[in-house]
């Protein structure tokens, strides 16, 4: 799994896993402030501060201003970062289908459920617009 991970992001510039998890846990509608970031990677603030510095020089993420709290800065994916996100995500469901094809046929569907349930007992954001057409079984 790991490395399908990695190699998903073989094209993406040297972006590495530990960053990628921040932008996909960042990649939700409702916004998420450092303190909120660190404790989705449980991480120290100071950790998730120079993850975000690197990400924000490369242009996927910005600081804004909470839209509710003018005090408050909220973490964003740019427009970069969420088509970054989305070809990984597409490249890992791509190998990860080409996978469960060289199953036997009887387990490929367990295969895939077991993914979903690894997913969610892992806490990972829920794909609302997933393409099941990427698995191609």
């Amino acid at each position: 799994m790991v490395g399908v991970s990695e190699r998903s992001l073989d094209d993406e510039g040297g972006v590495t896993l530990p960053q990628f998890r921040s932008l996909v846990l960042l990649d939700r509608p409702e916004p998420v402030n450092l303190v909120t970031l660190a404790g989705l990677l449980d991480v120290g603030a100071s950790t998730a501060q120079r993850m975000v510095e690197r990400l924000v020089r490369r242009g996927l993420v910005t600081r804004d201003r909470h839209p509710d709290n003018g005090r408050e800065v909220v973490l964003r994916l740019t427009a970069d970062g969420e088509a970054l996100v989305g070809r990984v995500v597409a490249r890992r469901r791509r190998a990860l289908g080409a996978i469960a094809r060289r199953l036997p046929q009887g387990t490929r569907a367990a295969f895939v459920e077991a993914l979903h349930a690894f997913a969610e007992a892992a806490g990972e954001p829920v794909v609302t617009d997933r393409d099941d057409s990427l698995w191609d079984l």
